[in-house]
């Protein structure tokens, strides 16, 4: 009788401080604060937001385990979990087995409760399993300093470090998926997931094509927003109307260690992957190579050499040797500055009004606010010209636009 009551307290305590804390956001009024106020405002209800969403995904849970959704008229759980909540069926069974695995979690779980991390974070760290000791934690501690997208790159390179090429492409195969939907305006929209060696050329091509009726709707003084040019792209790739000399360019990019090649599988240190897309088998990378174009990039496990040109075009064997990325990883292009993997340019790190070359070692990757804070930097430093103009970083390239350029 005493736990009952004790139990009966504690959830009363809860409701009681939920409901306090919803009626103290009803009269509030962010311009009544300054905005230093405001920022710890935005902080504390962030960490009270992923608190409460675990909190009442346990208590759903729980609820569920024991039958008590259907005393709220509804007979199924993750439709009343949907409801309550206000998402999809789907994400709402996301959510529930969310909950179900915390236990084998707890560390994650008492980060969910603390407010360190979010329910979306704790699903990336829960689905990967636990490949040694300090999985769980590692990964928890890359989420306290890191938005969602910065622990799914660390949770994929963990994965790829952990998986074996041949396992890792069973599991992607296994893993497609397509699905689609209507939204409140009728637009058909859709979810999916490819295996990289089917998935990289096609957004390869959606992204050319966007990026060439980006630039020519700003020229014509039309500019709309990136992802409206990436609808319209798909659209041409299915009806085979876009690209002019785009549709000719590389889509997929394989780098495969040549004694791999000739083995029939890798050995530590010695890369078979896709650009962009991770480890993949030899057999693979060999399937693929039926029909491509082939380039041969030579180098000495250290650095790229002989790369060189005088004046500000850039060579086929140049652009390739960049696009790679740096020896020995050849993980594809990032921002040098930032690691930003979208909206790049090429930018000389000695300036061409520097009588800087365009080579190899001279040429990096940087996204556009990066490249403008270093092109402002060489105006401070006197080495561009006095007619070279100013570089503004608003606004950004478009996402996944392949934009290159260089002062």
């Amino acid at each position: 009788m005493g736990t009952q009551v004790g139990a009966s307290s504690r959830a009363g305590t809860l409701v009681e401080a939920s409901r306090a804390l919803r009626e103290a956001l009803r009269s509030f009024d962010p311009t009544l604060f300054s905005g230093t106020e405001c920022a710890q405002i935005a902080e504390e209800l962030a960490t009270s937001e992923k608190a409460c969403s675990t909190g009442r995904l346990l208590a759903a849970a729980r609820a569920v385990a024991y039958g008590a959704h259907r005393e709220h008229g509804v007979a199924d759980p993750v439709a009343w979990i949907a409801r309550q909540a206000g998402t999809t069926g789907h994400q709402a069974r996301e959510a529930l087995e969310l909950a179900r695995a915390l236990d084998a979690h707890p560390e994650t779980k008492e980060a969910l409760l603390s407010g360190s991390v979010s329910v979306a974070q704790a699903r990336e760290i829960a689905k990967t399993g636990s490949d040694t000791p300090d999985h769980e934690h590692d990964l928890l501690e890359v989420a306290k300093h890191a938005d969602l997208g910065g622990l799914r790159e660390a949770v994929r390179k963990r994965t790829f470090a952990s998986t074996s090429p041949e396992e890792l492409h069973r599991r992607q195969v296994a893993a497609r998926r397509f699905r689609h939907w209507r939204d409140a305006l009728g637009m058909v929209c859709f979810d999916g997931a490819l295996p990289p060696e089917s998935g990289l050329p096609i957004v390869a091509r959606i992204e050319r094509e966007a990026a060439r009726l980006h630039r020519l709707a700003k020229q014509a003084g039309r500019p709309e927003r990136f992802e409206s040019h990436a609808a319209d792209a798909l659209i041409a790739l299915h009806t085979a109307e876009g690209g002019g000399k785009q549709s000719s360019r590389t889509d997929l990019v394989v780098v495969c260690d040549l004694y791999a090649w000739r083995r029939g599988h890798v050995h530590d240190g010695e890369p078979c992957h896709l650009i962009g897309g991770g480890p993949i088998p030899v057999d693979v990378a060999k399937e693929l190579a039926t029909d491509a174009f082939l380039k041969v990039i030579l180098h000495d496990g250290v650095d790229i050499h002989k790369v060189h040109h005088v004046g500000r075009r850039y060579t086929a064997e140049l652009r390739t040797a960049l696009d790679i990325g740096p020896v020995p990883d050849f993980s594809g292009r990032a921002c040098v500055d930032c690691q930003r993997t979208w909206g790049l340019e090429y930018d000389h790190d000695d300036p061409i009004a520097h009588t800087g070359p365009t080579s190899y070692a001279n040429v990096k990757a940087r996204c556009r606010p990066c490249h403008a804070e270093k092109t402002e930097h060489d105006r401070a430093a006197g080495l561009l010209a006095k007619r070279a103009k100013a570089r503004s970083p608003d606004p950004p390239s478009p996402p996944n636009a392949d934009v290159r350029r260089s002062t």
